[in-house]
C-alpha cells in the first residue's frame, strides 16, 4: 500500500531538487537554492496535497516588490500558509498582499509548465527511491 508523503518529506525532496533547470530564467545564486524555485515548488506541492491552493503575491524585499507563489490551505475556515521558498528573500521581507490562483484558468507557458513537470518528477523519483511507497494525494 502507497502512503502519502510527509509534508516535511516533500519539503526535503523539492530542496535537493532545485536547480538552475527548475528556477525562473534559469537563475541560481549560492547559498540561495529557493531562488526563482517558489512557482513550480507551489505547483508540485499542489500535486501532492490537492486540497492545497497556488497564491500569487508580492513581497517587499526592502528593497523592491517581487511577485512570489506560495500554497494556501483553508481549513474549517481558518488559512494555513505553506511556503517553501519564503527563505529566497531578505528577512525584512512582508506580503503585500496576495490571491488565489483558478485552478481552472491558468495560462502557464510551455517553459513554466515543463520547469513544474520537470521538478515534480525529479521529487516524485527521489521519493521513491527514499521511501518505495509514495503517492501523489
Amino acid at each position: 500500500m502507497k502512503t502519502k508523503v510527509s509534508m516535511l518529506e516533500l519539503r526535503e525532496a523539492l530542496e535537493a531538487s532545485w536547480d538552475a533547470s527548475t528556477s525562473y530564467g534559469g537563475v541560481f545564486e549560492a547559498g540561495n537554492s529557493a531562488l526563482g524555485q517558489c512557482y513550480p515548488t507551489s505547483a508540485v506541492v499542489q500535486h501532492f496535497y490537492p486540497e492545497v491552493e497556488i497564491v500569487e503575491g508580492e513581497v517587499w524585499t526592502g528593497k523592491s516588490i517581487e511577485k512570489h507563489f506560495w500554497n494556501l490551505l483553508i481549513s474549517d475556515g481558518n488559512e494555513y500558509h505553506v511556503d517553501f521558498t519564503w527563505q529566497q528573500f531578505p528577512p525584512e521581507s512582508v506580503v503585500h498582499g496576495y490571491r488565489m490562483r483558478d485552478r481552472e484558468a491558468r495560462e502557464d507557458s510551455p517553459a513554466t509548465i515543463a520547469r513544474c513537470d520537470f521538478l515534480r518528477d525529479t521529487v516524485a523519483r527521489l521519493l521513491t527511491r527514499k521511501r518505495g511507497d509514495v503517492e501523489a494525494c
